[in-house]
């Protein structure tokens, strides 16, 4: 199972169809795969033996796809960079991954006087932008047109592919190993269940360095389908983009889904086309899945669940799932597990647990990593008895129906009783009054943590903190409910990812404290 193997057949069996469509610039996949063996060859023209790493700091663009499958096509690694990394963050990750290329776009190019002589294992920076190409870049049409179009190098389905760092904003970055067959089978297994067909037009709204946006890049292809490329999300650009190119499906992550559907002028687009939405990364509130479906009434919605270590999807919960109806929906669940996916919910001490008891979650499959880059500790500890240990905090119904509780690290303790943050967001996000919210645990002296939330309100809206507080209590149980509220002007920090970045928000509340729990 390897990726080179889906361009070859999509040349046979979809070769006029438009693969790439980005900013009036398209390519079919005869000119896509004869593209990518050009870039694979062009970097083994550079010096890049088989193994060596190719890292990618852009914006979304058809050559970011390209890099997708002519790095792999050439038996080299592909290491996509999170565009929201400070320069000392690039730095570690380029060096610790050992990169001997780095492409970088226009948006990028004025990193490098920052980062280059810092570099322990750089070689070429390849300019992936349409002009003047800067002082000592290598152009990308450069490699192309200096090379010629190579049979995919001789590579195993194990072998190395993808290297993916998590994390990046607090402490040591891991870099997750996938393997082509990671990759390539996790495509196979989420594509038909949410709709990617040969007819699918995908649009690439949330950024290509993130895995989510990467194993749809690979799903779309699996199916031969056409991707539709916009630089990042921005809510006009992407409902533009819905009614331009009929797009038929995408991914978004919530807060992309709540930006876009609370937008003042969604009503005024042609979204008809747009037929799946999966989402993910991190928890939906209800509130936002209801309004979404209500602006979107001819969309199915998907939710997908997992991380980046099982390259990355574990459960789906599917369209029908998407109602409120207590006999069948299940709004509140992440879904149950994927085709040649294994689940179990267990304690502290690896024993699994009983229906509906709060644990944490671990899975098996083929789509599981292969490890942490020059890690093998923290290997070891994810990967145990051939389960992957998400350090996800989760409970299994009867049926196998997931629940996401929370980060395990993010649960507060707040006397004596357990409080996890994301029952608390769900309930703040079903006041409409409310835009973002975050719930996070903060040191207190008579309850050791209490509960603390802060939120961003939608413009025109004046709360206080009583409201939210009584609006919680009519939902959730009273220890649940958040003892203080801090209301933000401006919206919540967000990572690359889109998630809002809790770390942050803690860290002043936690100064000077030896331990982030209390």
């Amino acid at each position: 199972m390897k990726i080179s193997s889906t361009i070859q057949r999509n040349v046979q069996v979809n070769g006029r169809t438009t693969a790439t469509e980005f900013q009036g610039r398209s390519h079919d996949w005869t000119q896509f795969g004869d593209r990518i063996s050009r870039l694979a060859d062009g970097l083994g023209r550079l010096g890049l033996q088989r193994g060596d790493r190719v890292a990618v700091l852009s914006l979304n663009n058809d050559r970011y796809m390209e890099a997708y499958f002519g790095v792999p096509w050439g038996g080299f690694v592909l290491v996509p960079i999170n565009t929201r990394l400070a320069p000392p963050e690039i730095v570690y990750w380029l060096n610790d991954s050992g990169a001997s290329v780095l492409m970088v776009d226009d948006a990028f190019v004025g990193v490098l006087p920052k980062i280059q002589d810092q570099l322990d294992s750089l070689r070429h920076v390849v300019y992936l932008g349409d002009g003047e190409v800067p002082a000592g870049l290598t152009a990308y049409e450069g490699v192309l047109d200096g090379a010629s179009a190579v049979a995919a190098a001789d590579t195993a389905s194990d072998d190395l592919a993808m290297l993916y760092y998590t994390g990046g904003t607090t402490g040591r970055s891991k870099g997750v190993m996938l393997s082509q067959h990671n990759v390539m089978y996790n495509a196979l297994q989420f594509a038909p269940t949410v709709g990617y067909r040969k007819s699918s037009v995908y649009l690439h709204a949330a950024p290509m360095f993130h895995i989510a946006d990467g194993t749809s890049t690979y799903a779309i292809a699996t199916v031969a389908g056409t991707s539709v490329i916009i630089p990042s999300f921005e809510p006009t650009a992407a409902l533009g983009a819905i009614q331009e190119h009929g797009i038929t499906i995408t991914l978004w992550v919530p807060t992309m889904i709540n930006m876009a559907v609370h937008h003042p002028d969604v009503e005024s687009y042609d979204l008809s086309s747009l037929k799946d939405i999966m989402y993910g990364a991190s928890p939906m509130p209800e509130a936002v899945v209801r309004r979404a479906m209500e602006v979107m009434p001819h969309t199915r919605f998907h939710h997908a669940y997992g991380q980046t270590e099982s390259a990355p999807i574990l459960t789906i919960l599917e369209p029908e799932r998407h109602i409120t109806d207590p006999e069948i929906g299940k709004l509140g669940s992440c879904g149950q597990a994927l085709l040649g996916v294994e689940l179990k919910i267990v304690d502290e001490d690896d024993k699994e647990v009983p229906a509906d008891t709060v644990g944490e979650l671990c899975a098996r499959g083929d789509n599981v990593m292969l490890g942490y880059w020059n890690q093998p500790e923290l290997t070891a500890a994810a990967k145990r008895d051939g389960w992957l240990h998400t350090g996800d905090g989760a409970r299994m119904d009867d049926e196998g129906f997931v629940y996401i509780v929370d980060r395990v690290k993010d649960m507060i303790i707040s006397g004596g009783e357990n409080v996890y943050s994301a029952e608390v967001e769900n309930a703040i996000y079903q006041h409409p009054g409310v835009a973002e919210c975050a719930v996070i645990g903060v040191p207190d002296d008579k309850w050791g943590e209490r509960v603390h939330a802060i939120v961003h309100l939608h413009d025109g809206q004046n709360l206080g903190e009583e409201q939210i507080i009584e609006h919680c209590q009519q939902l959730i149980a009273g220890f649940k409910c958040p003892r203080s509220v801090e209301f933000k002007a401006e919206p919540l920090p967000l990572s690359g990812a889109g998630k809002i970045l809790k770390a942050q928000l803690r860290e002043p509340y936690w100064e000077g404290h030896e331990k982030q729990v209390n």
